[in-house]
């Protein structure tokens, strides 16, 4: 590989050692860091209350009901995770809002985009490598590596690392976006069917619970987070943290905004099922003024569009007629 380097810059011949034993000498100091973190012996009164509570909470923690305090990253974790707490804070909401709830997610996808970042530079290394050998590879394969210069190789492992370090949290975003759209569109039948069930004379638990179990193939994220507001008002959670979690995982305003009807509904005595009917009716009614608003904009964004299209032919049918009239007296 060292050898590879070479023939695509020249000048890295006479510095090519300083290079490797640099990269080297970072190495070691990241793994005796870590290994020097790894191997300080805990807090003794955090590790025997960690031991003693953690049969009874493995289950609620793999539930994605509970988790673990905010710690800052230690060992080589510092090389991979952003060591600002807002960062990571705002991380951890996007990938609640995605539907990744586990106690080890933030960590997990730091570690996708870093491994993804190595591997797909690796690969293309690897993939050169073996043409450079003479081993079998795909025709097509070998002719795009032949026809390549070694700087565009270059170029396209730098590229390659850059797609793999920033390809996961641009699809995390269009998770996210995909799960509030998902989440909007089947609120209001899940409203609807809440009301019913409340109306036949099941609790609010108990209807949601129920709508849960009826949604799970139609609306299988709004099922999901019904489920998880259940599981964790029945390990012992108040109904007011874990509908405003509820609102926090999803960060949709619709169901921040159901949040806050029932809570209000609860705490002051009203009919439940007057409550949701009144929402629901506002619900729509804004649902009604956002399609209306968005169907407003069309004629202003269209505008830019017809006239980018029809002034060039309006130009040429208003100004051809004279230019040809000119170039026919004077030509």
């Amino acid at each position: 590989m060292i050898e590879w380097l070479i023939d695509i810059f020249p000048a890295l011949d006479s510095s090519a050692n300083l290079i490797l034993m640099i990269g080297v000498g970072i190495g070691m100091m990241l793994f005796v860091y870590g290994a020097f973190d790894a191997l300080t012996p805990a807090n003794p009164a955090a590790r025997r209350y960690r031991r003693s509570e953690l049969g009874d909470r493995r289950s609620t923690f793999d539930a994605g009901i509970l988790y673990n305090p905010e710690v800052d990253p230690r060992g080589l974790m510092k090389a991979l995770m952003p060591v600002d707490r807002n960062e990571r804070s705002a991380l951890k909401r996007d990938l609640r809002n995605a539907g990744f709830l586990g106690p080890n997610a933030i960590v997990r996808f730091f570690g996708l985009r870093v491994g993804l970042a190595i591997l797909l530079p690796m690969l293309m290394v690897l993939i050169v490598m073996v043409r450079r050998s003479g081993l079998w590879l795909p025709e097509d394969l070998v002719w795009l590596i032949d026809s390549t210069p070694r700087l565009v190789q270059l170029q396209i492992i730098t590229a390659l690392a850059g797609i793999g370090f920033f390809g996961p949290a641009w699809w995390l975003k269009r998770k996210v976006t995909a799960r509030k759209r998902e989440i909007e569109d089947s609120f209001p039948n899940a409203l609807d069917l809440i009301q019913i069930s409340v109306e036949a004379g099941l609790g609010f638990d108990a209807a949601m619970t129920r709508v849960a179990n009826e949604m799970v193939h139609s609306a299988p994220a709004l099922c999901q987070e019904f489920r998880m507001v259940q599981l964790e008002i029945s390990a012992g959670g108040e109904r007011e943290k874990a509908l405003m979690d509820l609102a926090s995982r999803t960060g949709v305003d619709e169901v921040n905004s159901f949040a806050n009807v029932v809570l209000q509904s609860v705490r002051f005595g009203t009919s439940m099922s007057d409550a949701l009917q009144i929402y629901a009716h506002e619900m729509r009614s804004s649902r009604e003024l956002r399609a209306q608003e968005q169907a407003n904009k069309l004629p202003v964004k269209m505008s830019a569009v017809m006239s980018a299209l029809m002034l060039p032919a309006m130009i040429l049918l208003i100004v051809g007629p004279v230019v040809i009239r000119w170039m026919n007296t004077f030509g």
